[in-house]
């Protein structure tokens, strides 16, 4: 049999120039990420993949489950665009001759202060009925499943709700007026909301606190409020919107027309007006998923599953369309997850790196980079404001942040023009967060300069 040496020689120098990558990433992903301070009592999951060789570049325990916080929220970003449209649904409503009865949709827009074009209620104010909301769609809680009881006052922990308004908050403001002195503090401060709200407000009488906040009561609007020194002081406190109870209350005044809640399978709404509903648009869909990704807004997202859920489902229930999802579009996920919110505050969401690969590469498939790259922030911008700024523009990823978690998923495009995909999920780390972030960074420029 005749030899050919440097045959054998040139596919050892091939082989080992496919497999050299590899082991220079899992090389310095070795020394620069999990050797790190804090890294030690850490579980790490890291998953690295080339979607144009369609194979896995680095894979360090990405069969693993890890509570994936905020990553959470590529689910429910691939919920409403495979399912939403390119609009957002407002409302669905009829007309009749004395009311317009309302079938709420779960916008989240709706009075938002960051969406000056509201559809929905210039409709309300145009036809002068009074309005009827129908409750027969929610099939849920306010707060999802495994939320910490004691965030209910913060402004990333809002109730969820099938008729969200003013994003379900109360917006609460301090300003002081110069020219006054009636205050320990000097000027006397002007403290309003909006909008304006008829529920109990106390003033504390607590002169040890210096800094304006304003807490609700646990079980009911009631709010007290501490002045501060601050010339200038915001804050956005979540209301119990009691169904679509609170909802009514603050649409009165706002619309300026009576607003009441019916059920329209009891008859407190004409059952005869139960079909026929008329699909009321808001705006585009992109306008609710750049800022939900951008601002990792737990609101919007939690809102978005529960309007998949309607659309799909015909009740807005995130467990039941959470496991529809499951069964079908995403039915051929590497690992199962244990998934119970729509935004990833809930530690019983259990997610794999390997999933994270799974759903940024359907959602390049069917949706195109182009338009994750628009949705997704850049380095320098929104949750990625204070990393990757030298990576602008070729990093587009969505964070997750919880004690002792750090998460990062997304695309990155080499120095090259590589395109990767990778997922980075950290739990029970001990030490600064921001430092473990940095690390994490460190590894991204490496993998940049790799290929």
């Amino acid at each position: 049999m005749k030899r050919y040496p440097g045959l054998a020689l040139l596919l050892l120098c091939s082989w080992w120039q496919a497999c050299s990558p590899a082991r220079q990433i899992g090389r310095f992903t070795e020394k620069e990420l999990l050797q790190q301070a804090g890294m030690g009592p850490a579980q790490v999951g890291i998953s690295l993949y080339d979607p144009i060789a369609a194979r896995y570049a680095y894979n360090y325990q990405g069969d693993k489950y890890f509570i994936p916080a905020s990553n959470t929220k590529l689910f429910s970003l691939y919920a409403g665009m495979k399912y939403l449209g390119d609009s957002l649904p407002g409302m669905r409503y009829k007309l009749t001759d004395t009311a317009l009865l309302v079938l709420p949709s779960g916008d989240p827009t709706f009075l938002h202060p960051a969406y000056s074009s509201q559809p929905v209620m210039d409709l309300m104010k145009k036809t002068r009925k009074k309005i009827w909301l129908a409750d027969d769609n929610w099939q849920d809680n306010a707060m999802g499943r495994g939320w910490s009881w004691d965030d209910y006052n913060d402004d990333y922990a809002a109730e969820r709700s099938s008729f969200p308004i003013y994003a379900n908050m109360i917006h609460w403001v301090q300003e002081r007026q110069q020219g006054r002195q009636d205050s320990q503090f000097g000027a006397s401060p002007s403290i309003y909301s909006i909008p304006d709200i008829d529920w109990p407000v106390r003033f504390t009488t607590d002169t040890a606190q210096k800094n304006f906040f304003v807490h609700r009561h646990k079980d009911e609007n009631i709010f007290d409020i501490t002045e501060g020194k601050e010339a200038y002081k915001q804050q956005y406190t979540p209301f119990i919107t009691n169904g679509l109870a609170s909802a009514a209350i603050l649409l009165k005044d706002t619309a300026g027309q009576p607003a009441s809640v019916g059920h329209l399978k009891t008859g407190l709404i004409d059952d005869e007006h139960a079909g026929g509903w008329t699909l009321l648009h808001s705006r585009p869909v992109d306008s609710l998923y750049r800022p939900m990704m951008y601002n990792s807004d737990n609101f919007f997202a939690e809102q978005t599953l529960l309007m998949v859920s309607n659309q799909r489902l015909g009740v807005m229930k995130d467990a039941k369309i959470i496991d529809y999802l499951l069964t079908h579009d995403l039915k051929e996920l590497p690992q199962k997850p244990n998934w119970v919110d729509g935004c990833g505050l809930s530690r019983n969401d259990w997610f794999s790196p390997r999933d994270f690969i799974w759903i940024l590469d359907k959602m390049r498939t069917e949706f195109g980079l182009d338009r994750m790259k628009r949705i997704l922030p850049t380095g320098g911008t929104g949750t990625l404001a204070s990393y990757y700024k030298q990576d602008s523009g070729y990093i587009f990823a969505k964070t997750g942040s919880l004690s002792g978690v750090v998460a990062l998923s997304g695309y990155l495009v080499t120095k090259k023009g590589h395109l990767y995909l990778f997922s980075v999920l950290v739990n029970n780390y001990t030490g600064n967060g921001v430092a473990m972030r940095r690390n994490i960074e460190k590894w991204i420029h490496r993998i940049r300069d790799s290929r």
